[in-house]
């Protein structure tokens, strides 16, 4: 019978404490400063309709030397685009791209949360669907806030009551007689 006997190879202990102490900053970085996509889903939407491309193919975007767009594909692949024809494109397909339902309750929310600090309001958990909620001063229900396929902001006071509805948030909170509080 045939033994292989195994011979141990030296191994440098500096080496590995630095791999060791690498590995460590890189986790620690990106625990404290995690990498974040600079492109949000209506970026890609925006870029893919322009360049005729799927949103999830595109990796990211820059701009070399002022003049030229460069845009990076998931497969590795690349375009470059003239940095004004592409500026001007971006506008045209801007005005024209249609807002989904999760970019409206982003821009929905962000209204509310800062009607509520201006108002001295809380609100309850938010109905994502009908985009609604209870609001509440000093932990005391005031009435209902939401907004409708109208595109309007509607306020009532009681669960079951009559909505009214209005363009704006400060006018449907308004609808349920609180006012902005006075600096003295």
């Amino acid at each position: 019978m045939t033994y292989i006997a195994h011979t141990q190879q030296p191994v440098d202990e500096q080496s590995l404490a630095q791999v060791e102490l690498q590995q460590y900053m890189k986790e620690q970085a990106q625990t404290v400063a995690p990498i974040a996509d600079p492109l949000t889903d209506r970026h890609r939407r925006i870029i893919a309709t322009i360049i005729e491309r799927n949103p999830e193919e595109i990796k990211t975007i820059w701009i070399e030397g002022g003049i030229t767009v460069w845009v990076q594909f998931i497969n590795g692949g690349r375009l470059a685009f003239a940095r004004d024809w592409f500026a001007k494109r971006v506008a045209e397909v801007k005005a024209t791209l249609p807002e989904t339902p999760r970019e409206r309750n982003d821009r929905l929310s962000e209204e509310l949360e800062q009607a509520c600090q201006r108002y001295g309001l809380t609100h309850g958990e938010i109905d994502w669907l009908s985009f609604s909620t209870t609001l509440y001063f000093n932990n005391r229900r005031v009435g209902f806030v939401g907004y409708n396929r109208a595109d309007q902001w509607y306020s009532r006071q009681r669960p079951l009551g009559g909505s009214r509805t209005t363009d704006s948030i400060d006018a449907a909170i308004a609808l349920l007689a609180i006012r902005q509080p006075v600096a003295a």
